[in-house]
């Protein structure tokens, strides 16, 4: 009986080696079918992953926890881009520090600036703070194109993926078809979150977004003789419109743009600049005569000094991550934006 046993069990053994065979093939096929997507952000990765889906493995330098500017490259950083299909970059000057002997020593052309696997997020997006006349080093970190923190505006987001997904549809055509309907799904679910689910899908949200961006998104829904409440992060930011906040860092205007806050006065007194006590004293002045109660700044950021002005001033603090996996449960991009208006709620 024990002969027979063992000649019975190879036999009856052999559909589960071959399922596994099969499924292990097909599996290795899938892998070698993606692509590989590096992007400098976890923002940029977490749009990325929502366009190419099922097609693309991607990757980020950044891990969202760190400030975007002054990433290390790290040799580990360059044998992760040498074999890249797509690199994606914010662009606008924010990774000038570091990008450029990244992809040297990466040497995959195809990925260089100018080359067909180079992409620049920051294509057609709405830009800030662009500066006009001569500009030194004494004014501190500006960017000659403009605040480079674009992202933070929901409305840019739309338009990174869209670029995402130009792009990889010349890169892989035949999945042309996926990326447009992952673009869909991806603007429609933020189109949700800004404006709130019921008005998103009674009139669309590209109509929404244009009346928003000509102004004439609340006088729109006060004519209607039906209910048209506001919800999403819009409806939750709205009570707040024309309040007035502090930040450490030049982060935040197109956060504080898209939902009308106003930012008096910075902790920096130039951009890149640590907090001085003379500045300082100045911005507490400068809060209790605007009566401004609330300081954004991001948790890489010494909250000394933060701490030191909500004192004086009565103010509260709210530490918001600029990118995704900058705090727990900031997944991504969605939930990022949502957790910032929440932190915003809270001290407004």
């Amino acid at each position: 009986m024990n002969r027979k046993k063992s000649i019975c069990c190879p036999r009856l053994l052999w559909p589960v080696v071959l399922a596994f065979v099969t499924t292990s093939f097909s599996w290795t096929s899938l892998r070698a079918e993606q692509l590989n997507i590096v992007t400098s952000t976890t923002d940029l990765a977490s749009i990325a992953r929502s366009i190419a889906g099922q097609h693309a493995v991607v990757r980020s330098i950044g891990s969202g926890s760190e400030d975007p500017h002054f990433i290390q490259a790290k040799p580990s950083y360059i044998v992760m881009v040498r074999d890249a299909d797509l690199w994606i970059r914010v662009g606008m000057d924010l990774e000038i520090g570091w990008e450029a002997p990244l992809l040297d020593g990466a040497r995959n052309m195809a990925i260089q600036e100018g080359g067909p696997k180079h992409l620049d997020a920051s294509e057609r997006v709405l830009r800030l703070e662009i500066p006009s006349g001569r500009i030194t080093r004494a004014m501190g970190d500006v960017h000659p194109q403009g605040n480079p923190h674009y992202w933070l505006d929901p409305l840019n987001a739309r338009i990174v993926a869209k670029n995402i997904t130009d792009r990889l549809s010349k890169i892989e055509p035949k999945y042309t078809e996926n990326f447009q309907k992952n673009l869909v799904s991806f603007q429609e679910s933020l189109d949700r979150h800004m404006f709130g689910k019921e008005l998103a899908a009674k009139y669309g949200g590209a109509r929404l977004w244009s009346l928003l961006l000509k102004g004439e998104l609340y006088s729109f829904l006060e004519g209607l003789s039906e209910d048209g409440s506001l919800g999403g992060w819009l409806g939750r930011m709205t009570p707040f419109r024309g309040q007035k906040l502090v930040s450490y860092h030049r982060s935040w205007i197109y956060f504080t743009n898209r939902f009308d806050l106003i930012i008096i006065a910075e902790l920096e007194p130039k951009p890149g600049i640590p907090p001085s006590p003379s500045h300082l004293a100045e911005v507490i002045e400068i809060m209790k005569t605007e009566h401004a109660k609330a300081i954004i700044l991001e948790p890489y950021y010494n909250r000394k000094s933060a701490d030191l002005v909500a004192s004086k001033t009565g103010a509260k603090v709210a530490v918001c991550p600029l990118s995704v996996g900058g705090g727990p449960g900031i997944k991504d991009y969605l939930t990022l934006i949502d957790f910032i208006v929440g932190q915003m709620t809270k001290v407004l």
